[in-house]
């Protein structure tokens, strides 16, 4: 993403932040590109082990045009999908966590290399996040699928 595509979308992940331009110099002056932003107010973030993250995130992406922003962590580990608020105080779900409300998340800032976390689906700058009961839906196949292949 580039130009005003990576604006927007900076526009929008800052609009949480308690201190928006605060946010903008963090993003430039910190060496990893990261930045920390709370979750809770325009998006939750509900976190997937990698090995159900990715399948979850293939299934997602035959589904929709457009997931909403996923982020990967070091190694690939764990990956974070962008919800709406409220989400992460109602899921149940085995290996899911979920950052809603007086949580913080770290952020890479779109556009530019970040160092471990870095953004799988870049935010839109338009809001959209992934609707929870597809994604719950995806996770499912997703994990009937692994299930399957170990059967093997």
């Amino acid at each position: 993403m580039t130009g005003s595509g990576a604006e927007t979308a900076v526009d929008w992940l800052v609009s949480v932040a308690p201190d928006p331009d605060a946010c903008r110099r963090e993003w430039a002056r910190n060496p990893l590109g990261v930045a920390l932003l709370p979750a809770g107010r325009r998006w939750d973030v509900l976190i997937l082990p990698g090995e159900l993250g990715y399948p979850t995130l293939d299934i997602l992406a035959r589904l929709i045009d457009r997931p909403g922003p996923v982020l990967a962590d070091f190694g690939d580990s764990r990956m974070g999908f962008f919800v709406p608020p409220g989400t992460a105080d109602r899921w149940l779900g085995t290996g899911v966590r979920g950052a809603g409300h007086g949580t913080w998340i770290v952020v890479p800032c779109p556009g530019r290399a970040a160092g471990g976390v870095r953004w799988l689906v870049l935010p839109d700058g338009t809001g959209t996040l992934t609707d929870p009961a597809l994604l719950e839906f995806a996770m499912h196949e997703a994990a009937a699928s692994i299930a399957r292949q170990g059967d093997g």
